[in-house]
C-alpha cells in the first residue's frame, strides 16, 4: 500500500509491491536469473546444495534487523533529547529578555537564532520528508536545528507573558501524545485513504498560509494568521487538531512498517515524523495558553 503520507510515501520499504499489488517484505521480489544473465548455468548442471551454489538464486543478503516498536520509541527519545538540549542551551547561553535588554538592542542574537532555526529545520524537513533512504544525521540536524529555533521562541514567549505559558506548553504536548496513542489503541482508530488525504491536504495548506504571512509581514501587511490574538487562535486550534491527526497518522505508520518487518533504519524516519507532530503540537499549545494568559 502506497502512502499519502511525504514522510513515508519516499520510503521503499513502506511503499514496497509486487506484481500482483501485494505489501512485500525483506527478501521478497529478489531478481531470478535467466538466460543471458550472468550466473546462469546449463539446466542439466542444476542440483540440490546450498544456497549460493550454482543453479541456485543468490542468497539474500541481510541488511540489519526489523524495525521495531523498542527501536522507534529509542531514535525519536534521541531526536527529542536533541531538541530539548539545543532549546535549553538557546536559552541559557543568550541575554535575558529585559527592558535594558531591549533598549539596547541585545536581542539581535536571539531573534537570529530563532530565525535561522526555523528556516534551517524547515528546509532539513522537507529534504527529510522527499528522501528516499532516510539519513540519521540530517535527522539529528533538523533536531537541532528546532531546538534552536522553539528555545529562542519559547524564551520570547515566556518574556511576554510568563505564567507558566511554557511548561504548560511542553506538560500539555506530552499529555496530548499519551492520550492521542491510549485513544489510537483502545478504540482501534482505523486510517483510511480519506484521512491520509483530508490532513496532508490541510498540513500543506498550513504551511502555504504560514509562508503567504511570512511574504506579507515583509511589507508590513501580515494578518495576524499565526499571532496571540483572538483571529490568529482559529489556526492555533486548527493547527492543534491538525497535530493529533498527524499523530494519528504516525502511530498507523509505525504499526503497519513493524507488522511488515521493514529494515531498522526506518525507525529514524518514524522518530522524524513524530518529531515533527510534537513539534507541532507544542507551537499551537504556546500561542492558546498565551492568548488566555493575557490581562
Amino acid at each position: 500500500m502506497q502512502s499519502n503520507n511525504p514522510v513515508f510515501r519516499r520510503s521503499e520499504e513502506f511503499n514496497a509491491s509486487n506484481a500482483y499489488g501485494n505489501q512485500t517484505y525483506a527478501g521478497n521480489g529478489a531478481g531470478h536469473q535467466g538466460y543471458g544473465q550472468t550466473g546462469y548455468t546449463d539446466p542439466a548442471s542444476w542440483s540440490t546444495g546450498e544456497p549460493g551454489q550454482p543453479g541456485h538464486a543468490p542468497a539474500p543478503v541481510a541488511t540489519g534487523g526489523p524495525m521495531t516498536v523498542d527501536s522507534v520509541v529509542q531514535k525519536t527519545a534521541i531526536s527529542l533529547a536533541v531538541v530539548i538540549v539545543t532549546a535549553f542551551a538557546t536559552w541559557a547561553l543568550t541575554p535575558p529578555i529585559t527592558s535594558a535588554t531591549v533598549e539596547n538592542g541585545q536581542l539581535g542574537g536571539l531573534i537570529a537564532l530563532m530565525t535561522i532555526g526555523s528556516l534551517g529545520a524547515f528546509v532539513l524537513s522537507m529534504v527529510n520528508s522527499f528522501k528516499r533512504v532516510i539519513s540519521p544525521a540530517l535527522v539529528l540536524a533538523f533536531a537541532a536545528l528546532e531546538g534552536i529555533a522553539l528555545g529562542a521562541l519559547s524564551k520570547f514567549f515566556d518574556a511576554q507573558f510568563g505564567d507558566g505559558v511554557v511548561m504548560g506548553a511542553v506538560l500539555g504536548t506530552f499529555a496530548a501524545f499519551a492520550g492521542t496513542l491510549a485513544a489510537y489503541k483502545f478504540f482501534e482508530i482505523k486510517v483510511g485513504a480519506k484521512f491520509r488525504m483530508f490532513v496532508i491536504a490541510a498540513v500543506f495548506g498550513m504551511i502555504g498560509l504560514s509562508l503567504m504571512e511570512l511574504v506579507l509581514s515583509m511589507f508590513s501587511a501580515e494578518l495576524g494568521l499565526f499571532g496571540v490574538s483572538g483571529f490568529g487562535m482559529l489556526t492555533a486550534f486548527a493547527g492543534l487538531a491538525l497535530g493529533i491527526f498527524m499523530l494519528i497518522l504516525d502511530f498507523d505508520f509505525v504499526e503497519q512498517g513493524v507488522a511488515n518487518g521493514i529494515p531498522e533504519r526506518e525507525s529514524w524516519r518514524a522518530a522524524f515524523a513524530l518529531t515533527v507532530s510534537l513539534v507541532w503540537i507544542y507551537t499551537n499549545l504556546l500561542r492558546i495558553l498565551a492568548f488566555f494568559s493575557q490581562d
